[in-house]
């Protein structure tokens, strides 16, 4: 008997772990509380839950999205495209951006990588990065202001969702820099960055079609790899604010993209 609840313990535990990888994935990438029964927790396994990244980017995406289909047709395209903007904020907590403001006013203190990390850490917001937020939402706007209710959700989904695996590609290209924070228990390898990519790559095709999916999640991962290249030389390796610049940047670049190639 007890040989027997051995190994149906041992059969479970694959389709544990595979919960528990979402279970952190959405915790880290959200701050929307989870369903009765499953605890959200702080000791996050990222390993575990990088393949996950994706699949939660989708989630985000069609949330901000949906707010842009239900309030259209009530509130017109304006209105409706900038609570769309603010659903995608509001469901992260506003991390990502905190993250693209902290690292515009690093990059834009002279010195070494020493002094802009200093400048990285100092919780007020500086010129440059209120500047990269007021740029960010104007290129986010634009962009999605110019599309109808539908394909803005797709273009939303498939932007989060390529803007999510930006993290552990960034991570790849460029190692921790040893700052400590929460972006740094994130640790990715080739194998779980490449299951990511490839859940990417079905979401984008899936939402987009073969041609502009192809197209947004290549563009998408060299915005990626560029801003993880731009990580190692200004501050000798990524942080966690490096990290949710990348997420920013690949999302608002990504709608962009798909914000031109519908017009075509």
């Amino acid at each position: 008997m007890a040989a027997h609840t051995e190994t149906a313990s041992r059969r479970d535990r694959p389709w544990r772990s595979v919960a528990g990888g979402f279970i952190d994935a959405f915790s880290f990438l959200t701050i929307l509380p989870l369903p009765h029964g499953a605890a959200q927790r702080d000791d996050f396994n990222l390993r575990a839950a990088v393949p996950w990244f994706p699949v939660v980017g989708a989630l985000i995406g069609g949330l901000a999205g949906g707010l842009r289909v239900a309030f259209d047709p009530l509130v017109g395209r304006g209105p409706s495209t900038a609570i769309a903007i603010l659903g995608l904020v509001a469901v992260t907590g506003g991390l990502h951006q905190d993250a693209l403001a902290d690292l515009a006013d690093g990059l834009g203190v002279r010195g070494d990588a020493e002094r802009r990390l200093e400048a990285i850490r100092d919780p007020r917001i500086g010129a440059f990065g209120a500047l990269a937020l007021i740029l960010w939402a104007l290129l986010l706007y634009t962009s999605l202001d110019q599309l109808d209710a539908g394909r803005a959700l797709l273009t939303l989904v498939a932007a989060a969702t390529a803007g999510r695996v930006a993290a552990p590609l960034q991570r790849l290209v460029a190692p921790s820099s040893g700052s400590g924070g929460l972006g740094s228990k994130l640790s990715a390898n080739g194998s779980t960055t490449g299951a990511a990519l490839l859940l990417a790559a079905v979401i984008a095709l899936a939402t987009l079609g073969p041609a502009r999916g192809a197209v947004s999640l290549a563009a998408c991962v060299t915005i990626a790899l560029l801003m993880g290249l731009l990580a190692r030389r200004a501050l000798d390796g990524s942080t966690g604010d490096t990290l949710g610049a990348a997420i920013a940047v690949t999302e608002v670049g990504g709608c962009l993209l798909m914000g031109g190639m519908w017009r075509l």
